[in-house]
C-alpha cells in the first residue's frame, strides 16, 4: 500500500495542519505520477492535432490517441475499437445516447425506463428526449434497503419499453445493480439497455460482451486519469444507425453547400479537436489499474467498505443509507443526527478529512429518505484501513461539537 500511495503526489500533504485524507473519489479520483508524466510527455513532446497531419508530430499524436482507444476496448472487453466513441464524461456520453439514438427512436406510445437512483445525468436527458419526442418517462422505485424494487419493475418493463437506462453503481447508496440480469430482461422486451458506469468501470471488472449492454457510459477522472475524457461504448450496428450528435470538422465525410456525408464510427461522433492529451493520459491510467488488477480493487476496498461500515454504524445518531456492505461499492452516505451534512463535511475538512456533501447529483434519492442531504465517504485504492480510524475519530469530534 506505502508503494501505491507514493504514486499519488498530492496525498503528500497536509490541510489545516493534518495530513490528507482524501474520501472523496466517487466525485473524482487522484492521479499517479504516471499518469501526470503522460499528459506532460504529450504536450512536451508530441502536441500536435490528429488525425489530419502528415508531420512527425501529429502521427505520434495520432497513434498514442488511437491507442488510448484501443486499450479502453480492450478494458472492457468491446470486440472492437470502433465501439469506444471518445466524450467529455459520462454525462456527455449518455446525452449522445439520449439525443442520437432516442431522438431517432423514440416517439408516442413509447416508454423509457430509468430508475429512482439514478444520478441527474441519467435523468435529466431522459426527460428532454421524452419531452421532445413524446414518449413517456417512467422510473423503478427504489426499496428502503437502497436496492431496486425487483417486483415494481415487473410490471414497468412492458414491449412499450424502448429504452431501459439504468446504473450500474449508485454513487449515493453504494447500491452494486444485477447489470446483466437487468440487460437481458431490456433486451426480453425488445428494448435497448444504456448503463451509466461512471462509478461501476472504475472498481470492478468490466465485461460488456458478457453484459450483452447496448451502450456503457463512463469517466475517465473517476479512474484515475485527468478531467474532460470519457467513452461511450455502444454496439456498433446502434453506432452504424444513429445520426451524428454534433457537427463539424472530423465527423465528416464530405461537405458541400446543400448538404454533408459522415464519416466511420466512432469518428462520426467526434466532432472538432479533441481531449488529445488526456486520451492519452486515459491510457495510462488504464496501465495503472490493469498492473493492479481490477479483482485486487474490488478486494480492497470491500476490506475498507467493510471496516468502515463497522467503525461508523458504531457511532450514536449516524445513519447509513443504503444496503449492507457486502452489496455495495466503496463508499458510505450517511447523516450525523440533525446536522447538516455541510456543517459535518467542514468539521472534517478541519481535520484534513476531505468527503462530499449535497444531493451528490441525486436528489430523488434522498427525496425517498426525507433527507436534504448527506455526507459521502468514498474509497480508492489508495486508501488505508487508518484513513477511515482518522475519519471515525473526527466524526467523534463532530458529534461532540454540537453536543448531541
Amino acid at each position: 500500500m506505502s508503494t501505491i500511495r507514493a504514486d499519488f503526489p498530492i496525498l503528500d500533504q497536509q490541510v489545516h495542519g493534518k495530513p490528507l485524507v482524501y474520501l472523496d473519489s466517487t466525485a473524482t479520483s487522484q492521479k499517479p505520477r504516471q499518469v501526470i508524466e503522460a499528459l506532460v510527455r504529450y504536450y512536451e513532446q508530441d502536441n500536435a492535432n490528429v488525425h489530419r497531419g502528415v508531420h512527425a508530430l501529429a502521427e505520434r499524436a495520432t497513434a498514442g490517441y488511437e491507442k488510448a482507444r484501443l486499450k479502453i476496448a480492450r478494458f472492457i472487453n468491446a470486440a472492437s475499437s470502433k465501439e469506444i466513441v471518445f466524450v467529455r464524461n459520462t454525462t456527455e456520453a449518455i446525452n449522445l445516447a439520449a439525443n442520437a439514438w432516442g431522438r431517432a427512436n423514440l416517439g408516442p406510445g413509447d416508454e423509457v425506463l430509468i430508475t429512482q437512483m439514478e444520478h441527474h445525468s441519467n435523468i435529466v436527458p431522459w426527460q428532454l428526449v421524452t419531452q421532445a419526442t413524446g414518449a413517456t418517462l417512467r422510473y423503478v422505485p427504489i426499496t428502503p434497503a437502497g436496492e431496486l424494487d425487483m417486483d415494481a419493475l415487473d410490471a414497468l418493463l412492458t414491449e412499450r419499453t424502448k429504452v431501459f437506462a439504468f446504473t450500474a453503481m449508485s454513487n449515493v447508496l453504494g447500491t452494486i445493480n444485477p447489470v446483466a440480469e437487468l440487460v437481458a430482461r431490456a433486451h426480453a422486451v425488445g428494448a435497448i439497455a444504456v448503463v451509466d458506469g461512471a462509478q461501476s468501470v472504475p472498481h470492478l471488472p468490466t465485461d460488456v460482451q458478457a453484459l450483452d449492454a447496448d451502450f456503457l457510459a463512463f469517466s475517465g477522472h473517476k479512474m484515475l486519469g485527468p478531467t474532460g475524457i470519457g467513452a461511450l461504448y455502444g454496439k456498433r450496428a446502434l453506432l452504424e444507425a444513429m445520426p451524428p450528435f454534433m457537427g463539424g470538422g472530423e465527423m465528416i465525410r464530405e461537405v458541400f453547400m446543400d448538404h454533408s456525408t459522415w464519416n466511420d464510427v466512432p469518428f462520426k461522433f467526434e466532432a472538432g479537436t479533441p481531449a488529445i492529451g488526456e486520451a492519452i493520459a486515459f491510457d495510462a491510467a488504464i496501465d495503472y489499474l490493469d498492473a493492479l488488477g481490477m479483482e485486487w480493487v474490488r478486494e480492497h476496498e470491500m476490506e475498507i467498505t467493510r471496516y468502515a461500515w463497522e467503525r461508523l454504524s458504531a457511532i450514536e445518531g449516524l445513519r447509513i443509507i443504503g444496503p449492507g456492505p457486502e452489496r455495495r461499492g466503496g463508499l458510505l452516505s450517511f447523516t450525523l443526527a440533525d446536522v447538516h451534512p455541510h456543517d459535518v463535511a467542514a468539521v472534517l475538512d478541519m481535520h484534513g478529512v476531505a468527503v462530499r456533501a449535497g444531493h451528490h447529483c441525486a436528489q430523488p434519492i434522498h427525496d425517498f429518505y426525507g433527507v436534504p442531504a448527506t455526507a459521502r465517504a468514498s474509497f480508492y485504492i489508495y486508501n488505508t484501513l487508518e484513513e477511515v480510524d482518522v475519519l471515525a475519530e473526527a466524526l467523534e469530534r463532530a458529534k461532540a461539537l454540537f453536543s448531541f
